[in-house]
């Protein structure tokens, strides 16, 4: 019988595998090293934890393939065919800047030269009116040319085609006669939008990712095969959903950044379960921290996105924002004689001062380590610890220099990447119109409990959760998804001239797109839901805001007064006598994925005692705190801070003035105030 789930999260360190049995509902978790092939460690990693794949149901992963072919540009050699005169659309791009002040710093280079950006006569009017066909000759020779440079990929990017890709889908057949074996993504299909740069550059990095994406998708389902596995590779995008390899040869660039969706699913689950529909997902890492907000119980969408500043990738995407704090950030002093911490990090090698390979600088870890939050070792004794060198980073790098104490360096180290994390919560929450104080904190990665109650109480969040295995939680979200695709169609029109049945048919069309999609990928119908909304926004602005739309669509009247209602929470202010335009269809299309349900515990009445105790600082003062076992905590448990608990994935802090308890499903839920 198949009844395990398999989740595995390859991260440029570990690659951590999720095992659920659906009858159960018991989770066990296994770390194994990265390797360069990613599909050397999963299998090892699969092999590893005794996995027969003949009784995996369903086998879901999450992968940073097409992210790092993007960040390292070990890209495979693309074109782009575009109409006559807007060869350098991509080039040109927006006249902004990721540092507004700093004059010498350019953007990156397109992923695409100019030599390979060739075109084409063809043209389509503003109306989606084709008033110049494709001119077939040209085109012929278009594609004589690129089969003779031997490109791997193309990106068909024409003008207006968002409204009529008549003219794209012409040029893809001639491309797919030349070159049968050569990806052709075109705009039309990839992302029929208005704003030409950002169609043009989501586009071109879809093509540039697709011969990598495809041929590791491809390897990694033949192994699987190979070793019994029967079902579909289920591939995490960062639209927060699964697909399928199918679907990936022509939408590859959505698997950027799945691994960090994973997190944020993971995260506004388990608040769920714990009865937190509003949760704040805190994903503290060994050099960054992952960012992320759910609002009852759905995570904030965003299109505004890019792996490279300068080249934006508009496929929806779970909203998540990522600054460089970790365990291994380090502390420095800046030109001002001011303490910072972070982005700059001591990697996995040498690590920080407490690993024993030479770095000299102080970091989180060896501030925790100073302050006794941390043991002699991670990893079940995998990396051993030392307390005198981290001692000896702190003193020389923070303590001396600003004339303090050897724990109070240490504590100041910590407060400034405490400061650093509570500034990224409040960017995803407070300027986006919510109230931290009505939201859990879900703490979690290797550092992330560590660190949650100090963030938690500098926002006023009442609630911090933290998982049974925080270090592998981004894995356990790779199961905790369905089938999801995103379409989007162009609708620029007034409210007030906005005809019900017209927008009526285009979400119709739309529909059936996505229902083809999910059939094919074999959802059955009655497992599948679409969700509806449409971007609206004040007359003569260009930024959006999206505004679930019912089905069948009603009056308008009352679209507009939920995007009133919606302005308002976001930005803080309503216009209700501005004229309000349509901008865009969005649909969501769903299929779910059964999912196995975590096992439930009951009280035992057992009272775990510490398996030891050791002096812990806390704002300066000494405090004699009992170590725990995670393993050992039963449901039910409860006890008071000070506090440390241990596993093999992470260590929790439960500091002076805080309560804790273990849920049903084995949570730790730290109230931050008695």
């Amino acid at each position: 019988m198949q009844t395990i789930r398999v989740a595995v999260d390859v991260g440029g360190t570990f690659t951590d595998i999720c095992i659920m049995d659906e009858t159960t509902g018991l989770i066990r978790v296994e770390k194994t090293s990265s390797t360069p092939d990613p599909i050397d460690g999963i299998m090892g990693g699969v092999a590893k934890a005794g996995i027969d794949l003949a009784e995996v149901a369903l086998f879901s992963h999450g992968t940073t393939v097409a992210t790092n072919a993007l960040i390292t540009r070990r890209l495979p050699r693309t074109a782009v065919v575009t109409t006559k005169g807007f060869r350098d659309v991509i080039e040109i791009r927006r006249a902004n800047k990721e540092d507004l002040w700093d004059t010498y710093k350019d953007v990156v280079k397109p992923y695409v030269p100019r030599r390979d950006r060739l075109t084409v006569p063809e043209r389509v009017d503003a109306a989606g009116r084709v008033i110049e066909p494709l001119d077939v000759e040209a085109a012929r020779e278009v594609a004589r040319i690129l089969k003779r440079r031997n490109v791997a990929a193309v990106a068909v990017c024409f003008m207006n085609a968002y409204l009529n890709g008549e003219n794209e889908r012409a040029m893809r057949a001639i491309l797919r006669e030349a070159m049968p074996d050569v990806p052709v993504s075109i705009s039309s299909q990839v992302l029929p939008e208005i704003f030409e740069h950002e169609r043009f550059s989501t586009t071109v990095a879809n093509a540039v990712v697709s011969p990598v994406v495809v041929d590791y998708t491809t390897r990694l389902g033949e192994r699987l095969a190979k070793d019994g596995y029967t079902r579909d590779l289920l591939l995490l995008h960062t639209g927060g959903g699964v697909m399928t390899p199918a679907s990936v040869k022509d939408f590859a660039a959505r698997l950027a950044g799945s691994g960090i969706a994973a997190g944020a699913i993971a995260s506004r689950t388990i608040a769920s379960l714990c009865g937190y529909p509003h949760s704040i997902g805190l994903d503290m890492g060994g050099t960054s921290t992952d960012v992320s907000l759910a609002y009852e119980g759905q995570s904030r969408i965003t299109k505004d996105w890019y792996v490279e500043f300068g080249y934006p990738i508009r496929f929806a995407s779970i909203e998540v924002l990522t600054i460089g704090a970790g365990g291994g950030s380090l502390a420095w002093t800046d030109p001002a004689g001011s303490l910072r911490n972070g982005p700059q990090s001591a990697g996995a090698y040498p690590g920080p001062a407490c690993y024993g390979n030479g770095n000299p600088q102080p970091t989180n870890t060896d501030a925790s380590v100073t302050l006794g939050r941390l043991g002699t070792s991670l990893a079940g004794g995998k990396v051993m610890l030392d307390p005198a060198l981290a001692r000896q980073a702190v003193e020389d790098g923070v303590a001396k220099p600003f004339g303090l104490g050897v724990h109070e360096a240490a504590d100041a180290i910590l407060k400034v990447a405490n400061a650093n994390m509570s500034d990224a919560v409040r960017l995803i929450s407070i300027s986006r119109g919510y109230d931290p104080r009505d939201f859990a904190l879900v703490a979690f990665g290797g550092a992330g409990a560590l660190h949650g109650v100090d963030v938690a109480r500098e926002l006023a969040i009442p609630v911090v959760i933290v998982p049974p295995n925080p270090g592998v939680t981004s894995a356990l979200g790779c199961l905790l998804v369905d089938m999801q695709h995103d379409f989007s169609q162009s609708c620029m029109v007034d409210a007030a001239a906005a005809d019900p049945a017209a927008i009526e048919a285009q979400f119709a069309a739309i529909e059936q797109e996505a229902l083809d999609r999910l059939t094919h990928e074999g959802v059955a119908s009655e497992n599948i839901v679409l969700q509806r909304s449409i971007d609206m926004m004040y007359r003569g602005q260009w930024r959006s805001l999206a505004v679930n739309a019912p089905r069948p669509l009603g009056a308008i009247e009352d679209l507009v007064d939920s995007f009133h209602v919606e302005h308002q929470r976001e930005y803080n202010f309503r216009r209700d006598s501005a004229p309000v335009s349509f901008f865009r269809l969005n649909l969501k299309a769903v299929g779910i994925v059964p999912k196995a349900g975590f096992a439930v515990h009951g009280p035992t009445g057992v009272t775990p005692e510490p398996v030891t105790r050791r002096p812990v600082w806390f704002e300066g003062e000494a405090h004699d705190t009992p170590v725990f076992e995670r393993e050992q905590l039963p449901c039910g448990f409860s006890f008071r801070g000070p506090a440390i608990v241990e596993q093999i994935d992470a260590t929790t802090v439960v500091p002076p003035g805080a309560t804790a308890e273990v849920d049903k499903y084995l949570n730790i839920i730290i109230r931050v105030k008695e």
